[in-house]
């Protein structure tokens, strides 16, 4: 399994500022170009972090979905954090990625990136853990929480549950009141050691990170974040908008594979647990089965009604859940609800966005519609055929 070194923020932001003025090409894409123009599909060159977010592409290829499509799959690529694979992304070291939506949002249009949303990798899937002996949100005042990234679901999520316990953020203070907490970016595999040495309160991040620190005795989940915000997207399929244009079949093969993949976990979670484990020996993660089976089959979900992390039980969510479309009115809310939240950065670009207009520019509808109708529309995963819905977001 390959691996990249880590990079800082600051050799980030630096690339994909170069990418906006060096033009795609200088940065990996030309080859991909030049295949498409003769006629050939490129490998499929997937990247991803080993959280439960990545399970579809992940099952696709230990599956071999790609190539059931005609697409040949490389061995999916391993990063620690999100500015690793975004550079990467960014860099043409891979094609096909699970992203947080939206750190998709920032790079369209902050870093001008030419990227499309062409699906949802999965549903829920996070929670907000804190140390043993934290009974709420509330106790966390004075202490330090961690985030995955700024631009992440889990930033939006945290800040809302931390404002409707009573507390502000302050990410700039080394000393938080204790009606305050300090907010940090860990990559998620950080975490674990972060929350048992005691240097963080607590994190909100996706599984199996949260289940591991239940099973490790040094977490409890406070609150599911599918139980915020019902059936919210995390992590989206991202491709490049050039790949889509000029390799059609490519992109829809990619999508075919990843729909496929969903499809086949609606009634295979444990083997998919078993699959994606270290016990296998396929190298896809690091995490036990024990982890990957406590969120994938929804063992004990029925506990937390009395702990408090699950508030609606009327929602009947999965602790993760897979289905495929990416619903406008989610983009629409995010990016609103991005507004309100305390980010890293300068903001401009992120004041004059509009939410229709992004919603209908980022993402790409036809290719998942398009395998949609094929294995029998909407229904399969039980979406309403008109492809809408309403969000709900509840404290």
């Amino acid at each position: 399994m390959k691996h990249f070194l880590p990079i800082t923020r600051r050799r980030f932001l630096k690339i994909t500022a170069a990418s906006s003025a060096a033009g795609l090409s200088s940065f990996g894409i030309l080859e991909a170009q030049t295949i498409a123009g003769q006629g050939a599909k490129p490998d499929v060159k997937i990247g991803y972090l080993p959280i439960t977010d990545a399970t579809p592409l992940l099952i696709a290829h230990a599956n071999r979905f790609y190539e059931a499509e005609g697409l040949n799959a490389q061995q999916p690529v391993l990063f620690r954090s999100w500015a690793q694979i975004s550079e990467a992304f960014v860099a043409g070291q891979v094609n096909v990625v699970h992203l947080l939506s939206p750190i998709a949002i920032w790079l369209r249009y902050n870093k001008k990136f030419p990227a499309k949303i062409v699906a949802w990798n999965h549903t829920n899937g996070s929670a907000f853990t804190g140390q043993t002996g934290i009974k709420s949100v509330s106790e966390l005042g004075g202490k330090t929480v961690a985030v995955p990234f700024w631009y992440s679901i889990h930033n939006v999520i945290v800040q809302m549950l931390l404002r409707d316990a009573g507390l502000k953020v302050n990410p700039l203070t080394d000393q938080p009141a204790p009606d305050e907490v300090k907010l940090i970016v860990l990559p998620p595999p950080d975490m674990i050691s972060a929350l048992a040495n005691r240097t963080i309160g607590g994190f909100i991040v996706a599984e199996p990170f949260n289940a591991a620190a239940e099973n490790l005795r040094i977490g409890k989940v406070l609150r599911f974040t599918g139980d915020v915000w019902r059936d919210h997207a995390c992590c989206v399929v991202l491709l490049r908008e050039e790949d889509i244009q000029q390799n059609r079949a490519w992109a829809q093969g990619v999508v075919n594979a990843v729909v496929k993949a969903q499809q086949w976990l609606g009634t295979h979670r444990h083997e998919a647990a078993t699959i994606l484990s270290r016990e296998s020996g396929r190298n896809y993660t690091p995490h036990p089965l024990a982890a990957l089976d406590r969120v994938l089959t929804d063992q004990e979900i029925d506990s937390y009604f009395q702990t408090g992390a699950i508030k609606h039980p009327d929602w009947h969510e999965q602790r993760i859940g897979f289905q495929p479309f990416p619903f406008a009115s989610y983009t629409e809310e995010l990016i609103r609800r991005l507004k309100e939240t305390t980010l890293e950065g300068d903001l401009t670009f992120l004041r004059q966005l509009d939410p229709a207009t992004v919603a209908g520019d980022l993402v790409d509808e036809s290719l998942i519609k398009a395998i949609l109708n094929e294995i029998a529309g909407a229904s399969v995963f039980g979406l309403d055929s008109s492809f809408t819905r309403t969000e709900t977001l509840s404290l």
